[in-house]
């Protein structure tokens, strides 16, 4: 049996220490907004590279405050796409805002800069790009779109503690970046918890009394606010897991390469970051044909495997009155019909990535040999492009 992810494993390696700040939180009678999350907020805000992080209850907190900080509300539209978890769609909607949906780039299946522009109108104040799986979007480019029209960039962070854009952290470029803490992330907490991370002053201040109720002290609420705050045990528990984040990201992306020679010679299509980026693989996607064929028999052998994401948020029901239809986004689509989830974490030992592998052999056979042979050079093509992305 090998599991898609291995909580407790995580949990034995450290149990003593979390054990221990879970106790002095309770014995210290302080629970909500004391000691721990202030000193999580200031290591946080130095991991991030940026002046201030503010930490909240959930990652989709995190992207609601940011929006409300930035001053996003009734009307406004906001550029962003559906190959996301429908949080990111949600917090727009929960703003009073309009998601406008762009497509993604089929190599590195974050948001497509050469897109972007066609989206903006009179009603845009922000672009929201998700870096997906632990991979960056290509935030150069979409920084100069936004200073070009005047608008916001907030960043959804959720699956890249730690990534780099061309040796800038996630979160630090935009003029927000929203993280979420939620036990499976590359840094989680032992329940929900999120942040914001930014170098502006005034929308720190801004999310700060948005998280509590707008009140600037006690009982002195100066503006309309939220019950968003992280509370001490979490913030003890994060504070622990923090000195282990980048000894557990090596692990991560150690066991992508290995991925990517075992699977090398597979009809599969392999993640391939830019040079310029630091992936950090809080998911590990390959695209193949007939992906519910492997699934299935991935699941049958014991492996865990899952799908980021099967059903693209601009097809989902809840989101049926965006107006959005099958064929508006062709990229992200066929993503969404093709990706298939490997298990990855620090603890997966690389001979148990090498069964995954093998078993994926078998998937292989699933495939008639014309398709096969289609997959191989689309997955040859996918690398060249890659390449030449690289080189940019």
């Amino acid at each position: 049996m090998i599991p898609f992810l291995d909580l407790k494993a995580q949990y034995d390696q450290i149990k003593p220490e979390i054990d221990a700040a879970v106790a002095r939180v309770v014995s210290s009678g302080h629970f909500v907004l004391g000691p721990e999350v202030r000193a999580f907020e200031g290591r946080f805000a130095e991991y991030c590279r940026t002046s201030h992080c503010l930490a909240v209850n959930s990652g989709t907190s995190a992207l609601h405050l940011a929006l409300l900080a930035a001053g996003i509300g009734l009307g406004d539209e906001v550029i962003t796409v559906s190959m996301t978890f429908v949080a990111t769609t949600a917090a727009i909607l929960y703003s009073g805002a309009k998601p406008v949906f762009v497509d993604v780039d089929p190599v590195t299946w974050t948001m497509d800069p050469d897109l972007i522009e066609a989206a903006v109108t009179p009603r845009t104040k922000a672009i929201l790009p998700v870096h997906l799986h632990g991979l960056m979007a290509e935030m150069d480019p979409i920084m100069s779109i936004a200073r070009r029209h005047g608008l916001v960039v907030i960043e959804d962070a959720a699956q890249a503690h730690g990534a780099e854009y061309r040796g800038r952290r996630a979160g630090s470029i935009g003029d927000l970046g929203c993280f979420s803490f939620y036990p499976g992330k590359n840094l989680g907490a032992f329940g929900e918890g999120g942040a914001v991370v930014t170098d502006r002053p005034e929308l720190a201040r801004r999310v700060s009394l948005l998280r509590d109720w707008g009140q600037e002290t006690k009982y002195n609420h100066i503006i309309a606010g939220y019950n968003y705050r992280m509370d001490e045990i979490q913030s003890a528990i994060l504070n622990v897991k923090l000195d282990y984040i980048e000894s557990w990201t090596e692990s991560r992306r150690s066991l992508a390469e290995r991925y990517n020679g075992l699977l090398s010679e597979l009809a599969f299509a392999c993640p391939q970051p830019p040079r310029h980026s630091r992936h950090v693989y809080h998911v590990y996607s390959v695209r193949l044909q007939r992906r519910d064929d492997a699934l299935t028999l991935l699941r049958d052998a014991g492996i865990g495997a899952g799908i980021h994401y099967p059903i693209p948020v601009h097809l989902q029901k809840a989101y049926a009155e965006l107006g959005y239809t099958a064929g508006d986004l062709p990229v992200t689509e066929n993503l969404a019909n093709e990706f298939l989830s490997l298990p990855i974490y620090p603890e997966l030992l690389p001979d148990r990535a090498a069964a995954v592998v093998s078993t994926l052999r078998d998937a292989g056979a699933l495939l008639p040999t014309e398709a096969a042979s289609n997959r191989a050079q689309h997955s040859q093509s996918f690398i060249t492009r890659s390449c030449n992305r690289r080189a940019s």
